[in-house]
């Protein structure tokens, strides 16, 4: 029996590289890094929505309000810790410094030593692939911590405010000279 299921774990083994060898036309693709942070996302909702059903907590209805300070500070905080400077040290594991961006911003390549680390790198120089945690975190906490979340998000909604502000404000010198 137990040589029946380890020639069933090699033929999948092997069916499972080939699929992603075919898909990944030569390109290096961190498939299995994929699953990993995909399994690690999905394992946190799950224990997420596991805690709800234990608590029968109630999830409330997210006002348009607390959408748009969602959205707004989703995207701020995406970039704030996928793109400043400041944060860097926080990708260095799982990136490398390639060349500067927009205003106090950096271009950074995920490293490729391993698919995790790869995969991981990815996410943490993505703003869009970053969106989806930060967006989910911040829904979470609106059910578990809602007045601190709408501090936060309040928090983040002004900075990406005061970040137009600055830009404008730059143009115009721009424009004055």
């Amino acid at each position: 029996m137990a040589s029946t299921a380890h020639t069933v774990a090699a033929v999948a083994d092997d069916r499972a590289r080939s699929e992603a060898d075919e898909y990944r036309q030569g390109e290096d693709r961190p498939l299995a890094g994929y699953v990993v942070v995909m399994g690690v996302f999905a394992a946190l909702v799950a224990s997420v929505a596991g805690i709800l059903a234990a608590t029968r907590r109630t999830v409330p209805t997210v006002s348009v309000k607390d959408l748009v300070l969602l959205t707004v500070a989703t995207h701020k905080l995406s970039r704030t810790i996928t793109k400043d400077a400041v944060t860097s040290p926080l990708r260095a594991p799982f990136a490398r410094y390639s060349d500067t961006a927009g205003p106090s911003e950096v271009m950074e390549e995920p490293r490729t030593e391993s698919s995790l680390r790869h995969s991981i790198g990815e996410l943490l120089t993505c703003p869009f692939c970053l969106d989806l945690w930060i967006a989910t975190g911040l829904t979470i906490g609106l059910v578990f911590a809602p007045r601190v979340t709408r501090l936060l998000t309040g928090t983040f909604t002004a900075l990406t405010g005061a970040d137009f502000l600055q830009l404008a404000y730059s143009a115009a010198q721009q424009a004055a000279e």
